[in-house]
């Protein structure tokens, strides 16, 4: 079964330094994570989004995997893995000049989770 990958601008901003050659793989990598592992999406505030993932050790060495490489691109983002009380979170944010690139990953991610 092929997944068609949808690149869409908004998602990867022109700040990004990703080659762009590797910029719909990433996208693919998200979209992965968000259909396998994302329980709830959650935005908490203009410039924040919460991810509840299932809670398992590969769900949460994937996320922080894939979190640390797409900071070393996009680095206004900033991310926040959490595992407690038998959850995992994923918190994602940007500045408030960002809050579009949020926008568009969080409907990825809610997207991808109803798919």
């Amino acid at each position: 079964m092929t997944k068609d990958i949808t690149f869409d601008p908004v998602w990867v901003p022109s700040a990004c330094t990703l080659p762009t050659a590797e910029r719909p793989v990433r996208v693919a990598e998200f979209d992965t994570l968000f259909a396998e592992a994302v329980r709830a999406v959650r935005r908490v505030g203009r410039d924040r989004l919460r991810l509840e993932l299932l809670h398992s050790p590969e769900h949460a060495a994937r996320a922080a995997e894939l979190a640390a490489r797409e900071n070393g691109c996009c680095s206004f983002f900033t991310f926040v893995l959490t595992v407690a009380d038998g959850g995992l979170t994923l918190e994602v944010a940007v500045p408030p000049k960002r809050s579009e690139v949020l926008d568009a990953l969080q409907a990825r991610a809610e997207a991808a989770r109803a798919a």
